[in-house]
């Protein structure tokens, strides 16, 4: 390759980045002119097809990218505002949007890009409100499109004599599959379609590759544009990877349509004529206006099948209660033997905080944290809605004791997950801030009176279940023994002040907290044993 040649192949991806950067610049001025418009055209989101459509077409011109409004989509996907139905139209409409972009760089005004791109840089700097700012800044971006495409068509003019060059097109034109798939991968690079048609017409323009295999590169670059939904719905929830892979079928399943019909499709524009760019950009067009047509019918049924086939994983399933049948309440056996079961599980949670509550102090594990308050999250939660449940059981007067035995204890279970979301949080993220260590005595005692209040919480939730006195009595006990422990230790931390230990100077109210709040968890999981003890029909909630 000779120094000419070298520099029509500079010129050719200098062209491509100018291009690129042309897009981009234009998608920024559009975000920040018409941003308040794109959330008002979300919220118009509804079931109905037609104007789901229509919002995807108006959101694609605005952002200037299919990819960018199905990633956005996957995002509010993954945040709940959206469903599967209300997108699926979108999904459409961005298709369709983004013919617009490639119909305007069709245009052979690709001389005029550096003018206006310079007469627009400098009106930039003139322009005094932002409103002014946004709109030149369309035009810098345009203008640095269709330089990028005179650039790209000047090299690839002269590559085409090259014949390494020759090889590859030559190879490309005899594997359209291959062309195909170097399209799409090429497209997810760089995240644009228009990018990859836009090099697509530049090649086609100059005679190095034909029109009918330009078709194959306008296949690879829709299907190329999807993996950038894909890539934004990873690690988020069911709805998020529904949107991605609908738009992966939509595209997939236009791709694999006219693969087999190339011919067909090349009548079509051929007949409708152009220069060779327009042909490029009626070839996309027609290939999503076909497509939107051809799928638009299946767009309930499609829905349906992608969220029957993309279920929610385990953690991603709306918590709630699962035991709770509102059919049950005319059954009082049944219903209290349903919120019997659900306490119990609410109880298991408020185990595992209590557990979990220890290790905060010892590491700054933000994680953990969050977990914590989301399992407090989910005890808030079952208290409301056992509450409901059981207060619309019968009235009848061993009922109504009952229902009020259970719901003191549901409210002193949220009280003890409350203890450790709002209290022992709030230390240990002091503690983390300041950057304090409790000295060795004084963590083995935090330990020690930790290790107490798991073992009395696990006696609490089995006493509600058993209703057995001999347990009441048990729970009493260890409640008596920590309150005597709490006194012991909080002792033994002063004497630690008296000796001028300076871990213990420096943690002592975060200490002096600590034992008070584990106390308190004890104290609140200990009120339903004295009922137990009073209450005549032992071994019956």
């Amino acid at each position: 390759m000779n120094l000419s040649n070298h520099s029509y192949f500079l010129a050719t991806f200098a062209g491509l980045a100018f291009f690129m950067y042309g897009l981009e610049f234009v998608s920024a001025s559009l975000k920040k002119l018409m941003g308040d418009q794109v959330r008002g055209l979300l919220a118009k989101l509804s079931n109905s097809k037609p104007l789901a459509i229509a919002v995807g077409i108006l959101l694609t011109m605005l952002l200037q990218s299919s990819g960018a409004v199905t990633s956005l989509l996957v995002g509010l996907g993954k945040a709940r505002v959206i469903t599967l139905p209300q997108v699926m139209g979108v999904i459409i409409g961005t298709a369709i949007g983004t013919t617009l972009t490639v119909q305007l760089i069709s245009f052979n005004i690709a001389q005029i890009g550096l003018p206006v791109f310079s007469l627009s840089f400098f009106a930039y700097f003139l322009a005094k409100k932002e409103t002014h700012k946004n709109l030149i800044g369309i035009c810098m971006g345009f203008g640095l499109v269709f330089f990028g495409l005179e650039l790209m068509s000047t090299g690839a003019n002269h590559m085409k004599e090259i014949e390494f060059f020759q090889e590859i097109f030559a190879y490309l034109s005899k594997n359209q599959f291959t062309a195909l798939l170097l399209a799409a991968v090429f497209t997810g690079v760089v995240h644009s379609s228009a990018v990859t048609i836009g090099l697509a017409m530049a090649l086609v323009s100059s005679n190095s590759i034909s029109m009918y295999d330009c078709l194959f590169w306008i296949y690879g670059a829709n299907l190329g544009t999807t993996s950038t939904a894909l890539v934004a719905a990873v690690g988020g929830n069911a709805i998020g990877r529904q949107v991605a892979w609908a738009n992966v079928l939509f595209k997939l399943g236009g791709v694999i349509v006219f693969y087999f019909i190339p011919d067909y499709l090349m009548m079509a524009v051929e007949w409708i004529g152009g220069d060779i760019s327009r042909q490029a950009a009626n070839a996309h067009t027609l290939f999503n206006f076909i497509s939107a047509l051809l799928f638009y019918p299946f767009i309930g049924k499609g829905a349906e099948v992608l969220q029957k086939k993309i279920l929610p994983r385990p953690q991603e399933r709306e918590f709630g209660p699962k035991f709770l049948d509102r059919n049950s309440i005319m059954t009082p056996v049944i219903a209290f033997s349903e919120a019997s079961r659900e306490v119990s599980r609410m109880g298991d949670i408020v185990l595992s905080m209590i557990h979990d509550s220890i290790q905060v102090f010892d590491s700054e594990d933000i994680e953990l944290v969050r977990s914590l308050h989301d399992r407090d999250n989910k005890v808030d939660l079952l208290q409301r809605e056992i509450k409901n449940f059981l207060i619309s059981v019968g009235g009848q007067n061993e009922l109504t004791q009952r229902v009020v035995r259970m719901v003191s204890y549901v409210s002193d279970l949220e009280n003890a997950a409350d203890i450790v979301d709002r209290g022992l949080l709030e230390l240990a993220r002091k503690k983390n801030a300041l950057k304090l260590t409790f000295s060795k005595e004084g963590w083995d005692e935090l330990k020690g009176i930790h290790k107490e209040v798991i073992d009395l919480a696990k006696s609490s939730v089995s006493c509600f279940q058993m209703q057995d006195k001999g347990l009441a009595q048990m729970v009493i006990d260890k409640k008596r023994r920590i309150s005597k422990m709490e006194s012991e230790l909080r002792t033994s931390h002063f004497e630690r002040l008296n000796k001028g230990m300076q871990q213990s100077l420096r943690t002592s109210s975060i200490h002096i907290d600590l034992l008070a709040d584990y106390k308190r968890i004890a104290s609140v999981l200990c009120n339903h044993a004295y009922e137990v003890l009073k209450n005549d029909s032992d071994g019956k909630l």
